[in-house]
């Protein structure tokens, strides 16, 4: 029987990430994941989705050179976009294994169950190899509701590989995987109704970001249905017929779901280990990662702490920098970038208004709105968000939410200074850089209002 160090079941960021550094101390690692190296990051998640969305853009931006004085003539064909993707993501897959493999990792393409504390059984193989830890890293998979026709509905694990791209489209949700996909859609040439049980879309975000890409995204032709919910889902001749819960019936070509993920935590034999889940389906770790089996931790979204790649992969790092270099390392979750690649756009970080309001006594706020100055020369409906959240006493920058071209490059930036606690006379120090948006971060003179006690003043 092998015996190994670590095993980490899962192949993706997270999981990769702490099989190398657990490596590189010396440990004897195993890797198992069943699918493909990658994760849904790479695989399904956020790298083909930042790769459709720059496909998408290329609309909006040929029809702005027009006002530049190019002639544009254009065609969009998904079949290229989708074969290009294949082979960069592939690309991505054998730069995976190669440093799993220079790092001296074991993989195993398999699935892996625990059979008890220090051991895990390859399913494929049927093997069993002892560890003296497991890590699980197995991710998040969508969630779709249980209603009549809802086997004839994608998610996000199927849209890229669509064989043709869809005429008409209804994304159903209101989160960021929703708001993307409805803008890629949109921008590709489908029309796009986005339906959403909610009173507005992005539920936890800023406001003001929230109300903002609504109206874009209505600006670009994107149907908005509020308040909607799909009953049941029908297969017709001319496609699918949806029947909402105000009554009302669309035929579409798609229906894509994003309503949510869930952890990936069934069919690991957690139960053999007596480990728990929450009430989601996640695994319940403490702050090294560890769960409530002495020998098994978990990281990433499994976890449900913060479904984001970057938070897995440092979750992983830290695990590693534990348990094998003797070095203790938490993970801080209190400030975390963010970015939502819809049209436009968003970069979000630290706290939104109302939490601000809520636990700090006085708060000013800050924002700025205006033209995009790539729209000079054309009358649009486009603007862009700037929205500064600082302590009024100690002055400190409490949060920072962009919206428009760039929000996610510029958010990661600032990152840095709601990270270091710097205030906003740090930035105003900053000497602005134009003729640029983000230099609105550093010229915003008096608060737009305050916030006293929760209350707008």
């Amino acid at each position: 029987m092998s015996r190994y160090d670590l095993v980490v079941i899962g192949g993706g960021s997270g999981g990769v990430r702490a099989a190398r550094v657990a490596a590189s101390y010396g440990a004897k690692v195993a890797l198992v994941e069943e699918f493909r190296l990658g994760g849904t990051c790479v695989i399904r998640g956020c790298v083909p989705k930042k790769l459709y969305k720059y496909a998408a853009e290329f609309s909006n931006l040929f029809d702005v050179a027009q006002s530049y004085g190019w002639q544009v003539s254009a065609e969009f064909d998904w079949p290229t976009l989708r074969v290009n993707k294949e082979k960069e993501i592939s690309r991505l897959e054998d730069i995976y294994g190669s440093l799993l493999h220079g790092s001296g990792v074991t993989t195993f393409a398999d699935r892996a169950v625990i059979e008890d504390e220090t051991h895990v059984r390859l399913v494929k193989e049927d093997v069993v190899i002892e560890t003296a830890r497991i890590l699980i890293a197995t991710g998040g998979r969508p969630f779709v509701p249980d209603i009549p026709g809802a086997d004839l509905a994608i998610t996000s694990n199927e849209a890229f590989d669509l064989p043709t791209l869809p005429r008409r489209v209804l994304v159903v949700g209101g989160g960021y995987v929703a708001v993307e996909f409805a803008s890629i859609f949109n921008g590709l040439g489908s029309k796009v109704t986005l339906a959403y049980r909610g009173g507005q879309v992005l539920r936890g975000f800023d406001g003001h970001l929230r109300e903002g890409l609504s109206e874009e995204m209505q600006g670009h032709g994107i149907e908005m249905c509020l308040g909607t919910q799909p009953q049941f889902i029908e297969k017709t001749a001319q496609g699918l017929r949806v029947t909402c819960n105000d009554g009302t019936i669309s035929e579409v070509d798609q229906v894509f779901y994003a309503t949510g993920r869930l952890p990936n935590s069934a069919g690991l034999g957690l139960e053999k280990v007596g480990i728990e889940l929450g009430h989601h389906g996640e695994i319940p770790v403490d702050e090294f990662s560890k769960t409530s089996c002495e020998t098994v931790w978990a990281v990433g979204d499994v976890t449900n702490r913060a479904a984001l790649t970057p938070v897995a992969i440092r979750e992983g790092a830290a695990f590693a920098e534990t348990e094998f270099n003797n070095n203790p390392t938490r993970v801080d979750h209190s400030i975390i970038s963010t970015a939502v690649f819809s049209t436009p756009e968003l970069g979000t970080v630290g706290l939104i208004e109302e939490q601000a309001g809520a636990r700090y006594e006085e708060v000013n706020v800050y924002v700025s709105r205006f033209k995009p100055m790539l729209y000079s020369f054309k009358d649009t409906h486009t603007r862009f968000t700037i929205k500064l959240i600082t302590d009024a006493k100690t002055d400190r920058i409490l949060g920072v939410h962009i919206m428009g071209s760039g929000a996610a490059e510029m958010i990661q930036m600032v990152g840095i200074a709601v990270t270091a606690g710097l205030t906003k006379a740090d930035l105003d120090r900053t000497i602005a850089l134009h003729p640029t948006a983000a230099e609105e971060l550093v010229t915003l003179k008096q608060p737009s209002y305050k916030l006293i006690n929760g209350e707008r003043e």
